[in-house]
């Protein structure tokens, strides 16, 4: 992952990472509270040798007390030291229990021992510190041999006496907050990574590149009214929906496929946008002036006819069997060079009829006369008519839902391409959030705020021409082409009623 990536982990999961650390920063404030605040308090004891008067007998005590030294750290801790400090203040304790209270240390090379005391009391802590000091005092002496029947040779005095915490030492409210942030903070971003990591979604186009290795030719905006307004481009061009399908109609044009233009779009899944987009792209393509032929290619649950409001009970099921030829079906839509061939009566054999040759002819046609031809098939996952239809045609886009399709579903689209030798000439994805970390987007319809508008389209005197092959004045017959039915010349009366 980039530095990028992680930015928008962290954005994308601010609301965890943020109840995650005030989560963390309430649990060390709810310990702090509950702890009993505990005191401390520090007596010193010197410890020397008496007697001696010479250089050498005073540097051999200090060697004594020196090596002697940690032997009398640890006889604070002994009952033997602390059963009189019980006793001279009237302790409600056992020697066992308070040792846990005492800590004795020495430093080295010193002859001084410090004894700190813990307690809930600053004055009790304070009180059996000196207490420790003075029965350590009177144990040593006792516990050390006399030298020649005289009083021992040890000495222990008390230096600094212990006086009562003005401030506890335990809890210690800052750092307690601090550290309950802190790992508030790291279990937060540690979700947030997992989560991430765990996510099977495709959300962004890189995740749909790595998977497909074809390129992402556009991406379009979310919009909340998409059903009450599906085909955008055509009631509302201003909106930021409509300036993605503008530019998907651009960056189509910069598509290398071989001279060949038409393209099966399809998706992985149902709901993903596939009928929309192609629609849209369609009628895009037709306001800049290029000659456009939209097929209906989903035999199963076909969407074209419903979308533009057009007839769709005679279509391309009819011409593929013969019944109907393809100017007698293939209507005129919207004003535009856009010629729309509705999917016509549900077949109970789609895949055949779109893998036949009768199909494929068409296609071969269509090609000829116009500028585009887009076919809205069905989705790869569920059956495998834009599969075999994609061989047909000079590649599939593949509209990938961002946030729904997962990357198993998308894989499993792309190996169905490869699997019959399609290509994958790109993918759309669609449903792209316009705000947030996810988002692809920024600045559409900035210029429409300022009175920009698209300008009317004009096409040459050749192009109006070629159109009025189309519409059916002049499409060629070939014999081929007779035999299936799919090159008839239109009457004069077809002809102007379509102008």
């Amino acid at each position: 992952m980039e530095l990028s990536d992680y930015i928008r982990v962290l954005r994308k999961n601010w609301l965890v990472i943020l109840a995650l650390t005030v989560l963390g920063l309430g649990a060390a404030t709810a310990y702090t509270l509950t702890r009993t605040p505990t005191y401390e308090s520090s007596s010193t004891i010197f410890v020397s040798t008496q007697g001696g008067s010479t250089t050498a007998e005073l540097q051999q005590g200090s060697s004594f007390t020196q090596a002697r030294i940690n032997t009398y750290v640890g006889l604070v801790t002994t009952p033997a030291v602390l059963n009189p400090v019980i006793n001279s203040l009237g302790l409600a304790t056992t020697a066992e229990i308070l040792s846990t209270e005492v800590k004795a240390t020495a430093a080295l090379n010193s002859t001084l021992i410090n004894v700190t005391v813990s307690n809930s009391s600053a004055a009790e802590a304070s009180d059996v510190a000196n207490a420790i000091a003075d029965s350590l005092a009177t144990v040593v002496p006792q516990l050390e041999p006399a030298v020649d029947g005289g009083s021992s040779p040890v000495r222990l005095t008390r230096v600094t006496d212990a006086q009562p915490a003005l401030n506890p030492t335990s809890p210690n409210v800052t750092l307690n907050l601090l550290l309950g942030t802190l790992i508030g903070l790291a279990l937060g971003v540690g979700v947030a990574v997992l989560r991430t990591t765990l996510d099977n979604r495709v959300r962004t186009p890189r995740d749909a590149e790595q998977i497909t290795n074809a390129p992402a030719i556009g991406a379009i905006a979310y919009d909340t009214k998409a059903r009450e307004r599906p085909l955008i481009v055509h009631a509302d061009p201003l909106s930021p929906r409509a300036e993605s399908f503008r530019a998907l109609r651009t960056n189509l044009q910069f598509l290398d496929m071989g001279g060949r233009s038409s393209f099966v779009v399809t998706s992985s899944i149902p709901s993903e946008g596939k009928s929309t987009t192609t629609i849209n792209l369609a009628i895009a393509l037709a306001d800049a002036g290029k000659r456009v032929a939209l097929l209906d290619t989903d035999l199963r649950k076909p969407k074209v006819a419903e979308y533009l409001s057009i007839e769709g009970g005679a279509g391309l099921t009819d011409v593929l069997i013969g019944r109907a030829k393809v100017n007698e079906v293939m209507l005129p839509w919207g004003g535009r060079s856009l010629y729309v061939l509705p999917a016509g009566k549900i077949p109970p054999n789609p895949s055949e009829l779109l893998g036949s040759q009768q199909m494929t002819v068409l296609l071969e046609m269509l090609e000829r006369d116009f500028d585009v031809v887009l076919c809205d098939a069905p989705p790869l996952l569920p059956v495998t008519d834009a599969a075999i239809l994609a061989r047909a045609t000079s590649g599939a886009l593949m509209v990938v839902s961002a946030g729904k399709a997962t990357k198993h579903q998308l894989t499993g689209a792309t190996e169905a391409l490869n699997t019959v030798g399609a290509k994958l000439a790109g993918f759309i994805l669609s449903m792209v959030p316009t705000r947030g970390p996810d988002s692809y987007y920024s600045g559409y319809g900035y210029g429409y705020g300022y009175g920009y508008r698209e300008m009317p389209v004009k096409t040459s005197r050749s192009s109006r021409k070629k159109d009025a092959r189309v519409a059916g004045a002049d499409i060629p017959a070939e014999a081929a082409l007779d035999e299936l039915g799919l090159s008839p010349r239109r009457t004069s009366r077809e002809t102007q009623r379509d102008a």
